[in-house]
């Protein structure tokens, strides 16, 4: 029932009136009423992450929105929800390139990336994907004016769940000769930790339970995390409060630095499209937690 909500939700995203003023007016007037204090953006399309002889000519792409004229600024690597099936870094209404530009006015370099999708693929092929998109910002950041030191991992609804899955199960980061010590930062909004049994998931994680265990973030909750921030909705999916509570429960046992957020009035989609605004909560709360997790040792 979860991800048939979830494939619901986002047919439902041309039809919801409200985005327009959620992510287009309303966020406009925000963004004007503080023009002072902030960056002009870049916006650099299409970049190829990954060009590997199965490389996709889509879906290994990423778009970066840069604070034209920054140095050494901190990064946001984003990744897209859709329950693993659908959506794109150009989105309806362009909502995630509206939310890498908000990033970026406010000095933080916002890479929002493409991943392949199911039934094409099955799990792990979707948060091998990020990890390739991370290891890219890495290596390549710098070249535009980011620190490859301070990059944090944001996602939401199922890319909430494979930035938990990327930040602590170490291996798909290993495999692209990195390390979860380089993640600063995670921020799952709505985001999927716990996987119960159904054939609903098959499509993206078989039928095999092993590897659906696997794919669990709060399976691989063992101890030195990078610092959460768990945001949800106030009316979000149905269990969305229970389980971010429990992941953010478990990180804390393991003397992990990790917040739980319930952003109020908003449900699983506004609290993405409402993130565009530059006075929305959960733009703040993302603002603030990159700040205070951004200085050096």
């Amino acid at each position: 029932m979860y991800v048939r909500l979830m494939l619901y939700a986002q047919l439902m995203w041309s039809g919801i009136p409200a985005l327009l003023a959620i992510c287009g007016l309303t966020s406009q007037k925000a963004l004007g009423e503080t023009k002072k204090t902030l960056y002009e953006v870049e916006a650099i399309k299409d970049v190829s992450y990954y060009e590997g002889e199965d490389a996709d000519p889509v879906k290994h792409k990423l778009d970066l929105y840069l604070p034209k004229g920054g140095k050494n600024y901190p990064v946001l690597l984003f990744i897209h929800g859709g329950a693993w099936t659908t959506g794109d870094k150009r989105y309806i209404l362009d909502v995630y390139g509206r939310l890498g530009r908000n990033f970026a006015q406010h000095g933080v370099g916002t890479v929002v990336t493409n991943y392949r999708l199911s039934p094409k693929v099955q799990h792990p092929c979707h948060v091998e994907d990020v990890a390739r998109a991370f290891a890219w910002t890495c290596q390549n950041i710098s070249k535009h004016g980011g620190d490859p030191e301070r990059i944090f991992v944001c996602g939401h609804s199922a890319g909430g769940h494979l930035a938990a899955l990327l930040a602590t199960d170490p291996t798909y980061l290993e495999k692209e000769k990195c390390s979860v010590g380089q993640i600063r930062g995670v921020i799952p909004m709505s985001g999927v930790f716990n996987l119960p049994p159904g054939r609903l998931f098959e499509s993206v994680f078989t039928a095999d339970s092993e590897k659906r265990a696997k794919a669990m973030p709060l399976n691989h909750v063992k101890g030195d995390h990078p610092p959460f921030l768990i945001i949800y909705a106030e009316r979000d999916y149905p269990t969305c409060d229970r389980t971010s509570k429990e992941f953010c429960n478990a990180l804390k046992r393991c003397r992990c630095q990790a917040e739980l957020l319930e952003i109020k009035d908003r449900d699983h989609l506004t609290i993405i499209a409402a993130a565009t605004n530059a006075e929305d909560p959960a733009a703040k709360a993302i603002l603030r937690f990159i700040e205070e997790h951004s200085a050096r040792p």
